[in-house]
């Protein structure tokens, strides 16, 4: 008789790939969360929310090689006086860190924290499997599971500076995953930078637990690196008249998927979250948001712009749910795109669930090209013509930007994007 075929799970093959030793604190976390992926299976192109982006090359057991972009630039927000924490190929590189002491945080890594009554683990998997439901998110599982490291950041008063967590990339074939935990104690402020590609392949997961009247403040900026590939979540639970603000500006790169899961759980919070993504050729960007409202008079904004050239992909999978009871909840949200040719694609997927009677909710997604008219007023006064549609693009690109809380932030972020688009006009 024959031997029985051997089976393939694509889904047990990446786990074993990865598969580290789990212990400590976190290892039943980890422990649940590889449950919890084994039972959902890896995404597949037929699920719902990944029916607009290919999860092949995220899945697959060895990550695509991705060539190392040498930067023509200093580094983004090389002026400011922050606080450096730098992995390299997702490993912790002590020597371009700085010393992690801040008043107001304490700072630990996730590698090698070792309290068994560490407070993480009130945090550490559990926002990302609150998350879970009602849309499965296994490559978040995934993380949980596998990370590597990340930092632990617990914050206990007003930081004199933000934290800066800084991604390099030196391999073709790196595969990094790094989980990060930030608990934010009632009335305390966070502002928190992330740049660099980080490495060929990246899977990032960061929780976010905010207490009452405390105010969180994110920046990212995602590599130039071509060929990379990232699929990041971000998870936030908001307290009491507490504040969530997060901006991700994204150039280049084959792909990439952002997802943004938050929960407001406290009567009179606010969470903002935007992006701005400018895309050339083989370039691919999701952005997927679930923002959930559990709570009295609480606020929520979704501004996505995506400007798109030579075949590029946008993807924008936006929700927003009132949950019973959530009276005077206040949501908007919008997701536009200027194609910039006929071969670029805007798909947008925007949604609204509402239980509650007492709501302003709207939403609004639109897809277009240069405004001719605009265009020709420019250069009826003068205004070459690769002036004036970088002119255009940036005031497109305005209404995401402006949702960046710090003056400073939003001109480097500008800065950056206007010498992005000076680059590409050859």
């Amino acid at each position: 008789m024959a031997a029985p075929a051997e089976t393939h799970n694509p889904t047990d093959a990446m786990i074993a790939q990865h598969e580290t030793t789990a212990k400590g604190w976190s290892k039943s976390a980890r422990e649940d969360a590889l449950a919890r992926l084994r039972a959902m299976g890896l995404p597949e192109r037929r699920d719902e929310y990944w029916k607009f982006t290919r999860p092949d090359t995220l899945t697959q057991t060895e990550a695509p090689k991705a060539a190392v972009f040498l930067a023509d630039e200093p580094p983004l927000f090389d002026a400011m006086d922050r606080l450096k924490v730098v992995f390299v190929d997702g490993v912790f590189d002590a020597d371009a860190s700085d010393d992690l002491a801040l008043e107001g945080i304490t700072i630990e890594r996730l590698a090698t924290s070792e309290s068994d009554l560490h407070w993480a683990r009130d945090i550490f998997g559990v926002l990302e499997t609150a998350g879970q439901t009602p849309v499965a998110r296994p490559l978040a599982a995934l993380n949980t599971g596998l990370a590597t490291d990340g930092v632990l950041i617990h914050v206990t008063g007003k930081t004199s500076k933000p934290v800066s967590l800084i991604y390099n990339h030196k391999s073709e074939t790196s595969d990094a995953i790094l989980h990060h935990c930030i608990k934010m104690d009632a009335g305390t402020e966070l502002t928190v930078l992330e740049t660099g590609p980080a490495a060929a392949r990246f899977n990032k997961v960061m929780e976010v637990d905010i207490a009452d009247n405390a105010s969180f403040n994110h920046v990212r900026a995602q590599g130039r690196d071509h060929e990379r590939r990232a699929a990041t979540h971000l998870f936030a639970r908001l307290g009491t008249e507490s504040e969530f603000k997060s901006f991700t500006l994204t150039v280049n790169g084959v792909l990439t998927r952002n997802e943004v899961v938050i929960e407001l759980t406290g009567d009179d919070a606010k969470a903002h979250v935007a992006g701005a993504c400018v895309g050339d050729g083989t370039f691919h960007h999701d952005d997927t948001v679930f923002i959930t409202h559990d709570a009295v008079n609480c606020e929520s904004r979704q501004v996505f712009k995506k400007v798109l050239r030579n075949g590029a992909v946008g993807v924008f999978q936006g929700k927003i749910l009132v949950k019973e009871g959530a009276q005077k909840t206040d949501g908007y949200q919008i997701s536009q795109s200027l194609l910039l040719d006929e071969d670029s694609q805007f798909l947008a997927k925007p949604e609204l669930e509402i239980y509650a009677d007492d709501v302003i909710c709207s939403h609004g997604s639109t897809s277009g090209a240069i405004d001719e008219d605009a265009l020709f007023y420019l250069r009826a006064r003068g205004v070459p013509k690769s002036d004036a549609v970088d002119m255009l693009t940036l005031s497109f690109l305005a209404e995401a930007v402006e949702e960046i809380g710090s003056d400073d932030l939003r001109e480097e972020i500008l800065e950056r994007l206007t010498g992005w688009l000076a680059r590409r006009r050859s």
